[in-house]
Protein backbone atom coordinates (compact mmCIF):
# COMPACT_ATOMS: atom_id res chain seq x y z
CA UNK A 1 0.00 0.00 0.00
CA UNK A 2 2.76 2.61 0.73
CA UNK A 3 4.50 1.77 -2.57
CA UNK A 4 1.26 2.67 -4.45
CA UNK A 5 1.06 5.14 -2.46
CA UNK A 6 5.12 6.62 -3.23
CA UNK A 7 3.80 5.85 -7.31
CA UNK A 8 0.89 8.54 -7.08
CA UNK A 9 3.31 10.93 -4.99
CA UNK A 10 5.95 10.84 -7.89
CA UNK A 11 3.11 11.17 -10.41
CA UNK A 12 1.81 14.06 -9.01
CA UNK A 13 4.76 15.63 -8.08
CA UNK A 14 5.61 15.77 -11.66
CA UNK A 15 2.75 16.77 -13.21
CA UNK A 16 3.11 19.53 -10.79
CA UNK A 17 7.02 20.33 -11.91
CA UNK A 18 6.21 19.92 -15.72
CA UNK A 19 2.63 21.32 -15.70
CA UNK A 20 1.39 18.69 -18.52
CA UNK A 21 -2.17 18.56 -16.36
CA UNK A 22 -2.76 21.79 -16.95
CA UNK A 23 -2.07 23.23 -20.62
CA UNK A 24 -0.70 20.78 -23.56
CA UNK A 25 1.50 21.47 -26.52
CA UNK A 26 -0.45 22.43 -28.77
CA UNK A 27 0.91 24.17 -32.39
CA UNK A 28 -1.83 26.11 -35.33
CA UNK A 29 -0.91 26.53 -38.78
CA UNK A 30 -2.41 27.62 -41.47
CA UNK A 31 -2.51 24.92 -43.90
CA UNK A 32 -2.52 26.95 -47.19
CA UNK A 33 -1.87 30.43 -47.89
CA UNK A 34 -2.34 32.31 -51.25
CA UNK A 35 -1.56 35.41 -52.50
CA UNK A 36 -0.10 36.65 -56.08
CA UNK A 37 3.56 36.79 -57.30
CA UNK A 38 5.05 40.27 -55.99
CA UNK A 39 3.18 40.81 -53.04
CA UNK A 40 4.27 39.63 -49.40
CA UNK A 41 3.50 37.00 -47.69
CA UNK A 42 2.42 35.93 -43.78
CA UNK A 43 2.66 32.13 -43.08
CA UNK A 44 0.68 32.03 -39.80
CA UNK A 45 1.66 29.89 -36.63
CA UNK A 46 1.83 29.93 -33.29
CA UNK A 47 1.94 27.80 -30.20
CA UNK A 48 1.32 26.63 -26.55
CA UNK A 49 3.11 24.76 -23.84
CA UNK A 50 2.79 23.65 -20.06
CA UNK A 51 5.10 26.27 -18.73
CA UNK A 52 3.64 29.26 -20.69
CA UNK A 53 3.83 31.24 -17.64
CA UNK A 54 6.86 30.62 -15.87
CA UNK A 55 9.24 29.63 -18.15
CA UNK A 56 12.19 31.95 -18.40
CA UNK A 57 14.35 30.13 -20.55
CA UNK A 58 15.39 30.16 -24.70
CA UNK A 59 12.22 30.04 -27.11
CA UNK A 60 14.36 28.75 -30.43
CA UNK A 61 12.54 29.23 -34.03
CA UNK A 62 13.04 27.43 -37.09
CA UNK A 63 11.66 27.49 -40.21
CA UNK A 64 12.44 25.04 -43.16
CA UNK A 65 11.47 24.33 -46.58
CA UNK A 66 10.25 21.96 -48.83
CA UNK A 67 11.38 18.56 -46.47
CA UNK A 68 10.91 18.89 -42.64
CA UNK A 69 14.15 16.96 -42.33
CA UNK A 70 15.76 19.83 -44.52
CA UNK A 71 17.88 22.39 -42.22
CA UNK A 72 16.30 25.36 -41.38
CA UNK A 73 16.66 28.56 -43.78
CA UNK A 74 15.38 30.65 -40.86
CA UNK A 75 16.80 30.30 -37.27
CA UNK A 76 16.44 32.85 -34.47
CA UNK A 77 16.50 32.42 -30.52
CA UNK A 78 14.81 34.95 -27.90
CA UNK A 79 14.65 34.66 -23.78
CA UNK A 80 11.39 34.21 -22.77
CA UNK A 81 11.61 36.99 -20.15
CA UNK A 82 9.89 41.13 -20.58
CA UNK A 83 12.94 42.83 -20.12
CA UNK A 84 14.95 41.30 -22.88
CA UNK A 85 14.87 42.41 -26.70
CA UNK A 86 14.28 39.83 -29.33
CA UNK A 87 17.22 39.73 -30.76
CA UNK A 88 17.97 38.27 -33.72
CA UNK A 89 14.71 37.26 -33.80
CA UNK A 90 13.55 41.02 -35.26
CA UNK A 91 16.05 42.34 -38.17
CA UNK A 92 14.37 44.86 -40.31
CA UNK A 93 14.73 44.39 -44.30
CA UNK A 94 14.90 40.67 -44.88
CA UNK A 95 13.21 38.39 -47.00
CA UNK A 96 12.88 35.95 -44.68
CA UNK A 97 11.88 37.75 -41.30
CA UNK A 98 9.70 36.52 -38.16
CA UNK A 99 6.08 38.53 -37.81
CA UNK A 100 5.40 38.09 -34.19
CA UNK A 101 6.98 37.98 -30.57
CA UNK A 102 7.98 34.45 -29.42
CA UNK A 103 7.36 35.17 -26.22
CA UNK A 104 3.08 35.43 -26.84
CA UNK A 105 3.66 32.37 -28.83
CA UNK A 106 3.36 33.60 -32.32
CA UNK A 107 6.22 32.03 -34.67
CA UNK A 108 4.96 33.33 -38.30
CA UNK A 109 7.10 33.48 -41.00
CA UNK A 110 7.06 36.60 -43.59
CA UNK A 111 8.06 36.64 -46.66
CA UNK A 112 8.41 39.77 -48.50
CA UNK A 113 7.87 39.84 -52.62
CA UNK A 114 6.89 36.23 -53.59
CA UNK A 115 8.13 34.45 -56.56
CA UNK A 116 7.27 31.22 -58.07
CA UNK A 117 10.10 29.71 -56.42
CA UNK A 118 8.76 30.42 -53.04
CA UNK A 119 5.81 28.10 -53.97
CA UNK A 120 5.94 25.15 -51.89
CA UNK A 121 5.94 23.55 -48.24
CA UNK A 122 7.05 25.13 -45.22
CA UNK A 123 7.76 24.19 -41.25
CA UNK A 124 7.50 25.64 -38.44
CA UNK A 125 9.14 24.21 -35.24
CA UNK A 126 9.72 25.53 -31.40
CA UNK A 127 12.24 24.04 -28.83
CA UNK A 128 13.01 24.90 -25.53
CA UNK A 129 15.88 24.64 -23.01
CA UNK A 130 14.14 21.97 -21.09
CA UNK A 131 13.43 19.48 -23.54
CA UNK A 132 14.51 19.10 -26.92
CA UNK A 133 11.44 17.66 -29.23
CA UNK A 134 11.42 15.94 -32.39
CA UNK A 135 7.68 14.83 -32.26
CA UNK A 136 5.54 16.14 -34.81
CA UNK A 137 3.56 17.87 -32.34
CA UNK A 138 5.80 20.60 -32.00
CA UNK A 139 6.40 20.82 -36.19
CA UNK A 140 3.65 21.21 -38.20
CA UNK A 141 3.32 22.07 -42.19
CA UNK A 142 1.85 24.64 -43.99
CA UNK A 143 1.41 25.61 -47.47
CA UNK A 144 2.46 28.72 -49.81
CA UNK A 145 0.28 28.88 -53.19
CA UNK A 146 2.10 31.83 -55.36
CA UNK A 147 -0.76 32.55 -57.93
CA UNK A 148 -0.02 33.92 -61.16
CA UNK A 149 -2.59 34.68 -64.15
CA UNK A 150 -2.05 33.20 -67.91
CA UNK A 151 0.88 35.26 -69.23
CA UNK A 152 2.09 34.59 -72.62
CA UNK A 153 5.99 35.00 -72.55
CA UNK A 154 7.03 34.06 -76.36
CA UNK A 155 4.71 33.69 -79.34
CA UNK A 156 6.97 33.52 -82.97
CA UNK A 157 8.31 31.10 -86.13
CA UNK A 158 11.13 28.61 -85.26
CA UNK A 159 12.59 26.97 -87.73
CA UNK A 160 12.85 22.74 -86.40
CA UNK A 161 14.58 20.01 -88.18
CA UNK A 162 12.45 16.83 -88.80
CA UNK A 163 14.01 13.53 -88.91
CA UNK A 164 13.91 13.94 -93.40
CA UNK A 165 16.97 16.63 -92.25
CA UNK A 166 14.57 19.21 -93.77
CA UNK A 167 14.00 21.98 -91.33
CA UNK A 168 10.00 22.60 -91.17
CA UNK A 169 8.79 25.87 -89.55
CA UNK A 170 6.49 25.99 -86.36
CA UNK A 171 4.22 28.45 -84.43
CA UNK A 172 6.00 28.40 -81.06
CA UNK A 173 3.79 29.60 -78.04
CA UNK A 174 5.77 29.69 -74.47
CA UNK A 175 2.93 30.24 -71.34
CA UNK A 176 3.71 30.90 -67.71
CA UNK A 177 1.00 30.53 -64.96
CA UNK A 178 0.09 29.04 -61.80
CA UNK A 179 -1.87 26.56 -61.80
CA UNK A 180 -0.78 25.62 -64.68
CA UNK A 181 -2.53 27.04 -67.77
CA UNK A 182 -4.07 24.92 -70.52
CA UNK A 183 -3.14 26.11 -74.45
CA UNK A 184 -5.49 26.25 -77.37
CA UNK A 185 -5.04 26.66 -80.59
CA UNK A 186 -7.38 28.44 -83.19
CA UNK A 187 -7.08 29.33 -87.16
CA UNK A 188 -9.66 31.90 -87.40
CA UNK A 189 -12.65 30.85 -84.43
CA UNK A 190 -11.86 27.10 -85.46
CA UNK A 191 -9.71 24.69 -82.96
CA UNK A 192 -7.24 23.16 -84.50
CA UNK A 193 -6.51 19.07 -84.28
CA UNK A 194 -4.88 17.63 -81.52
CA UNK A 195 -2.71 15.50 -84.06
CA UNK A 196 -1.66 18.86 -85.20
CA UNK A 197 -0.41 20.33 -81.01
CA UNK A 198 2.86 19.86 -79.46
CA UNK A 199 2.78 20.54 -75.57
CA UNK A 200 5.91 20.10 -73.50
CA UNK A 201 5.97 21.44 -69.69
CA UNK A 202 9.37 22.90 -69.33
CA UNK A 203 8.94 24.00 -65.63
CA UNK A 204 6.28 23.37 -63.60
CA UNK A 205 4.78 26.35 -64.14
CA UNK A 206 5.73 27.00 -68.03
CA UNK A 207 4.03 25.16 -70.67
CA UNK A 208 5.38 25.09 -74.51
CA UNK A 209 3.14 24.43 -77.31
CA UNK A 210 3.77 24.35 -81.36
CA UNK A 211 1.87 23.73 -84.71
CA UNK A 212 2.99 23.70 -88.06
CA UNK A 213 3.16 27.00 -90.15
CA UNK A 214 2.62 26.89 -93.56
CA UNK A 215 3.71 28.83 -96.25
CA UNK A 216 0.91 30.61 -96.73
CA UNK A 217 1.23 32.31 -93.50
CA UNK A 218 -2.49 31.79 -91.97
CA UNK A 219 -3.82 33.77 -88.68
CA UNK A 220 -3.61 31.58 -86.22
CA UNK A 221 -4.16 32.21 -81.96
CA UNK A 222 -2.34 30.73 -79.27
CA UNK A 223 -4.92 30.92 -75.82
CA UNK A 224 -3.77 30.21 -72.52
CA UNK A 225 -6.65 29.68 -69.65
CA UNK A 226 -6.87 29.08 -66.00
CA UNK A 227 -8.54 29.06 -63.00
CA UNK A 228 -7.64 32.73 -62.72
CA UNK A 229 -7.90 34.16 -66.38
CA UNK A 230 -7.38 33.36 -69.91
CA UNK A 231 -4.70 35.29 -72.25
CA UNK A 232 -4.26 34.94 -76.06
CA UNK A 233 -2.14 36.20 -78.81
CA UNK A 234 -2.47 36.05 -83.11
CA UNK A 235 0.03 35.50 -85.32
CA UNK A 236 0.78 37.79 -87.22
CA UNK A 237 0.05 40.44 -85.21
CA UNK A 238 -3.33 42.68 -85.60
CA UNK A 239 -2.16 45.92 -87.13
CA UNK A 240 -5.58 47.76 -85.65
CA UNK A 241 -3.42 48.51 -82.66
CA UNK A 242 -0.87 50.09 -84.87
CA UNK A 243 -3.50 51.97 -86.76
CA UNK A 244 -5.41 53.80 -83.80
CA UNK A 245 -2.08 54.87 -82.00
CA UNK A 246 -0.75 56.65 -85.00
CA UNK A 247 -3.73 58.39 -85.70
CA UNK A 248 -4.04 59.54 -82.22
CA UNK A 249 -1.05 60.55 -82.68
CA UNK A 250 -1.39 63.03 -85.32
CA UNK A 251 -4.47 64.43 -83.48
CA UNK A 252 -2.35 65.30 -80.68
CA UNK A 253 0.05 66.84 -82.89
CA UNK A 254 -2.49 69.04 -84.84
CA UNK A 255 -3.95 69.73 -81.87
CA UNK A 256 -0.53 70.84 -80.36
CA UNK A 257 0.65 73.03 -83.48
CA UNK A 258 -2.87 74.85 -83.03
CA UNK A 259 -2.39 76.12 -79.52
CA UNK A 260 1.51 76.78 -80.01
CA UNK A 261 -0.26 79.45 -83.23
CA UNK A 262 -2.85 80.80 -80.97
CA UNK A 263 -0.06 81.55 -78.43
CA UNK A 264 2.12 83.13 -80.90
CA UNK A 265 -0.81 85.14 -82.38
CA UNK A 266 -1.87 86.14 -78.79
CA UNK A 267 1.44 87.22 -77.67
CA UNK A 268 1.70 89.34 -81.09
CA UNK A 269 -1.27 91.56 -80.34
CA UNK A 270 -0.13 92.12 -76.76
CA UNK A 271 3.47 93.20 -77.74
CA UNK A 272 1.49 96.06 -80.62
CA UNK A 273 3.68 99.61 -79.90
CA UNK A 274 1.19 102.35 -78.72
CA UNK A 275 1.77 104.49 -81.99
CA UNK A 276 0.75 102.20 -84.67
CA UNK A 277 -2.48 100.05 -82.26
CA UNK A 278 -3.31 102.86 -79.97
CA UNK A 279 -5.26 105.69 -82.03
CA UNK A 280 -6.88 106.18 -78.31
CA UNK A 281 -4.17 107.78 -77.12
CA UNK A 282 -3.28 109.94 -79.46
CA UNK A 283 -6.57 111.58 -80.13
CA UNK A 284 -7.07 112.17 -76.63
CA UNK A 285 -3.37 113.74 -76.58
CA UNK A 286 -4.64 116.26 -79.77
CA UNK A 287 -7.80 117.48 -78.28
CA UNK A 288 -6.42 120.15 -75.85
CA UNK A 289 -4.63 121.38 -78.57
CA UNK A 290 -7.53 123.09 -80.10
CA UNK A 291 -8.33 124.72 -77.07
CA UNK A 292 -5.19 126.22 -76.80
CA UNK A 293 -5.81 127.28 -80.40
CA UNK A 294 -9.32 128.88 -79.27
CA UNK A 295 -6.93 130.71 -76.57
CA UNK A 296 -4.51 132.13 -78.60
CA UNK A 297 -7.00 133.60 -81.07
CA UNK A 298 -9.18 135.48 -78.65
CA UNK A 299 -5.48 136.55 -77.07
CA UNK A 300 -4.84 138.05 -80.38
CA UNK A 301 -7.78 139.49 -81.53
CA UNK A 302 -6.99 141.26 -78.42
CA UNK A 303 -3.97 142.67 -78.58
CA UNK A 304 -4.85 143.40 -82.19
CA UNK A 305 -6.87 146.46 -81.30
CA UNK A 306 -4.87 150.16 -81.72
CA UNK A 307 -4.63 152.65 -79.12
CA UNK A 308 -6.45 155.43 -78.90
CA UNK A 309 -4.32 157.73 -81.00
CA UNK A 310 -4.56 155.45 -83.79
CA UNK A 311 -0.96 154.51 -83.89
CA UNK A 312 0.82 151.60 -84.50
CA UNK A 313 2.27 149.22 -82.05
CA UNK A 314 3.73 146.49 -82.29
CA UNK A 315 1.68 143.27 -81.32
CA UNK A 316 2.47 140.27 -79.46
CA UNK A 317 0.98 136.70 -80.56
CA UNK A 318 1.86 133.09 -79.35
CA UNK A 319 1.76 130.35 -81.67
CA UNK A 320 1.24 126.41 -80.70
CA UNK A 321 2.78 123.72 -81.85
CA UNK A 322 1.61 119.97 -81.07
CA UNK A 323 4.17 116.96 -81.33
CA UNK A 324 2.08 114.29 -82.07
CA UNK A 325 5.45 112.00 -83.49
CA UNK A 326 8.14 111.77 -84.90
CA UNK A 327 6.69 112.08 -88.14
CA UNK A 328 4.10 114.77 -87.25
CA UNK A 329 4.15 118.35 -88.68
CA UNK A 330 4.31 121.46 -86.80
CA UNK A 331 1.51 123.62 -86.86
CA UNK A 332 3.00 127.47 -86.02
CA UNK A 333 2.69 130.92 -86.96
CA UNK A 334 4.89 132.37 -89.57
CA UNK A 335 7.71 134.98 -88.24
CA UNK A 336 8.19 132.99 -84.97
CA UNK A 337 10.73 133.94 -82.33
CA UNK A 338 12.11 132.88 -79.00
CA UNK A 339 10.49 129.37 -78.80
CA UNK A 340 9.77 127.40 -75.45
CA UNK A 341 8.43 124.20 -74.77
CA UNK A 342 6.01 123.02 -72.16
CA UNK A 343 4.88 119.63 -71.57
CA UNK A 344 4.20 118.71 -75.42
CA UNK A 345 3.19 121.90 -76.64
CA UNK A 346 5.60 124.86 -78.09
CA UNK A 347 4.76 128.72 -77.84
CA UNK A 348 6.30 130.98 -80.11
CA UNK A 349 6.49 134.67 -79.51
CA UNK A 350 4.93 136.52 -82.64
CA UNK A 351 5.76 140.21 -83.55
CA UNK A 352 3.20 141.52 -86.16
CA UNK A 353 3.99 145.31 -86.87
CA UNK A 354 1.20 146.92 -89.16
Amino acid sequence: MSRRMSQCFLLILFGIITGSFSVPWNMTVSPLVSVWRGEDAVLSCSFTHPRQQDYSGKITVKWGARDSKSEPFLQCSVKNDSTGGLGDCSIPGLRYSLDGNPRQGVLSLLIRTVQLSDNGAYYCRVELDWQRWSSSAFEKETNLQVTVKPQILNFSVVEVNSSSDSATRRLQCEVEGNPLPTITWLSGSTPLSADQVQTSESSPYQVTSSVPYPEEQPVFTCRAESVLGVAERRYPASKTLLITLTVCGIIVLLLLTGFIIYCLKLRARTETPPEYGNTDRVEADVSPVYENNEVVENHRLQCSEGPAGGGVEPQLYYAVTLHCSPSSQHASFQNSTQPHEDTGIVYSLLNDQQ
